[in-house]
């Protein structure tokens, strides 16, 4: 019997996410077989505790927050490649608005994962050049004058996305950015630990986009 296409879908991601899983398992392994180095139980677990907790944690909540917006195939797709908040989610994003499709539509979802899909060869192959010309650009990359642009790499990307957003939903988008100015600026710590606070503003957007729509705002 043909399967269906969310059946090929999770069958082939699950089977991908496993396989990629399985290979990070065999970098240690193999770094462990070749120099009969075999770290103990109890060393790993304390390496573990150190991290994983924080790790955990950001999975559930980009998996919880991110999979509505691009879909199963775009999902597994990001979630292998990896990169998700920094390129993939962006990318998913921009081209449906492009497209002039929603999320959580199938024609969102097909175009959400070819994004990510062209999103991850370009990073690859992007990689695989800086890492062939890492070395005559050292100088280049680290010159003082190139500093500034790279320290805002991230705000430039996610401003321009934040624009045309906040722009078609100021009334709902307002709330949470004000919340989340307020929360950064009394709290500067907590910019290391932005991604848990990505469901955070989420829900009070829910919230906010539902009183509005009660009092028919909206």
């Amino acid at each position: 019997m043909k399967k269906s296409y969310e059946e090929s879908v999770h069958f082939y991601g699950r089977l991908w996410m496993l396989s990629a899983f399985l290979m990070m398992i065999m970098v240690p392994v193999a770094i462990s077989v070749h120099y009969n180095a075999w770290p103990g139980g109890a060393v790993v677990l304390k390496g573990l505790l150190g991290v994983a907790p924080i790790f955990w944690t950001v999975a559930v909540i980009e998996i919880i927050t991110f999979t509505p917006m691009l879909g199963s195939g775009g999902s597994y797709l990001g979630f292998v490649t990896g990169n998700l908040t920094n390129l993939k989610v962006p990318c998913a994003l921009y081209a449906m608005e492009n497209a002039g499709v929603k999320q959580g539509t199938a024609e969102g979802e097909v175009i959400s994962t070819i994004a990510i899909a062209t999103s991850s060869v370009v990073t690859t192959l992007i990689i695989a050049l800086g890492v062939a010309l890492l070395a005559p650009l050292t100088p280049i990359l680290n010159a003082p004058l190139l500093k500034p642009a790279f320290d805002n790499i991230l705000p430039a990307l996610f401003g321009g996305l934040a624009v045309v957003y906040v722009s078609k939903n100021w009334k709902i988008a307002l709330a949470p950015l004000i919340f989340m100015v307020l929360l950064f600026v009394s709290f500067p710590g907590l910019a290391h630990s932005v991604s848990i606070f990505v469901p955070v503003g989420a829900l009070i957007a829910i919230g906010v986009a539902r009183v509005l729509y009660k009092r028919g705002l909206i």
